[in-house]
């Protein structure tokens, strides 16, 4: 039987492939959601993938994923750098580990983007390698759940 694994993501994700590709590239999260599932049928892992532009959503999904989840590729956006309301609901789900997601190299932009609120509760942070962020998530939670 799979594992199955969240794949959140927060506000303005719905907008990628049109939303400055030069620094988030060509792909839809459509075509983000279809690679991981793609990679998740390959390392035997039921991909739960969601969108959400609001906060209290994505608290809500971060536990449910206390009782349904093995773990959970967090892509928060913003809310990344703002949101002690996520930073709390990862805490609260422990153990179910939560792996941070970044499509961009958070640290080589922006200065208000190098801190993360989330981090801190996260089992780990994967930034700056495109849609590819995803799926070493994927991998990294495949590991650590096992």
């Amino acid at each position: 039987m799979s594992k199955t694994i969240f794949v959140l993501n927060g506000p303005n994700l719905n907008m990628l492939g049109k939303r400055e590709p030069g620094i988030y590239g060509g792909k839809t999260l459509a075509d983000i959601e279809a690679d991981c599932k793609a990679a998740g049928a390959e390392l035997g892992l039921t991909i739960d993938f969601r969108q959400s532009n609001h906060e209290g959503i994505l608290v809500d999904w971060l536990h449910e994923a206390a009782d349904t989840a093995a773990g959970v590729a967090f892509n928060a956006g913003a809310y990344t750098h703002t949101s002690v309301a996520l930073h709390d609901a990862i805490r609260a789900i422990s153990p179910v580990p939560v792996i941070e997601v970044h499509i961009s190299n958070v640290h080589a932009r922006e200065e208000f983007r190098h801190k993360s609120m989330i981090a801190p509760a996260a089992k780990g942070v994967i930034s700056g390698f495109g849609p590819q962020s995803y799926i070493l998530a994927l991998q990294a939670l495949k590991t650590i759940t096992q």
